[in-house]
């Protein structure tokens, strides 16, 4: 039985010495696979296999689980930065090492960037032995990050289908005053942050739109804005091939032709110099309406 068959008999990525053992290692087998390469010893008795997200790895070496970002990361969700990791550390947590080295202790000089978070659990049996569950990390999101950029996550989990209405109702009953208000701005319609940013750029503007809207003859664009200027999230990962971007181009004429602006913003604009793209749109507008044309 190799490693990779242990561990997915196992159905972890984190496996601890135990569990190991009870599966038929042994002690010199253990200490053989990680000198050879073929485990990781991330903590005292913990294991995980070569290829094991840096995240998941550096939340067990410090002592917990990724939480915040790095665990909706891990969850396919939406999450605005994967720079650093985010750990839950549990109230009694203990012997916290720094997340590169499990020798060394975690101190606030020594801990290379990561980022803790020690606020009690809202469901303390959901997630797995290296995450929290996905409602606790949109619960550390709320607190931890720019509310846009919250909301972002919020929207992709809720249209991903990874957390319910009825969920998010009990995670923001529960959360900090100060953020609560932000329940009223989620919408599961977007389909990728980006999108949700474009949205809050728009409404702080003080602008009205209308989110996935199928226009005949063109298809369904992300968003109008005041009935006249399409808007639409542009990423790489959408548009990473000559193809797409003339089928965009199409859309545009084919838009300008049925009487709307039209707006690409890339997603380093839209997400870290969002003051330009409302500049872009708030400019278009009022273009729009000081010319007339005549056919």
């Amino acid at each position: 039985m190799t490693w990779q068959t242990a561990f997915e008999r196992l159905g972890v990525k984190i496996a601890s010495r135990e569990e190991l053992m009870a599966a038929g290692a042994s002690g010199r087998a253990l200490t053989t696979a990680v000198r050879g390469g073929h485990l990781i010893r991330v903590r005292r008795d913990h294991y995980a296999l070569p290829g094991t997200s840096r995240n998941i790895l550096e939340a067990v070496r410090v002592g917990g689980r990724t939480g915040c970002l790095s665990a909706l990361a891990v969850a396919g969700i939406f999450a605005i930065d994967k720079t650093f990791t985010h750990v839950h550390l549990g109230r009694d947590a203990s012997r916290t090492r720094h997340p590169r080295d499990r020798f060394v202790r975690l101190t606030d000089r020594e801990r290379d960037g990561v980022r803790t978070h020690w606020s009690p659990l809202l469901d303390a049996d959901a997630g797995n032995e290296y995450s929290v569950g996905v409602v606790d990390a949109l619960a550390q999101v709320l607190t931890c990050q720019h509310p846009w950029h919250a909301i972002a996550s919020i929207d992709n989990a809720l249209f991903l289908g990874a957390v319910s209405e009825r969920e998010l109702a009990e995670l923001f009953a529960r959360a900090p005053e100060g953020v609560q208000h932000i329940g009223g701005l989620i919408d599961g319609r977007a389909e990728a942050g980006q999108e949700s940013v474009l949205r809050m750029i728009v409404r702080s503007a003080g602008l009205e739109c209308e989110l996935q809207v199928s226009i005949d003859g063109v298809g369904r664009v992300d968003m109008v804005v005041e009935g006249m200027l399409a808007l639409e999230a542009d990423s790489r990962l959408a548009h990473d091939s000559w193809d797409l971007h003339v089928r965009d181009r199409d859309r545009d004429i084919d838009l300008a032709r049925l009487g709307y602006m039209s707006l690409r913003p890339v997603y380093q604009r839209t997400m870290f110099r969002p003051t330009d793209v409302r500049d872009a749109v708030l400019h278009l507008l009022a273009v729009n309406r000081h010319f007339r044309v005549h056919v």
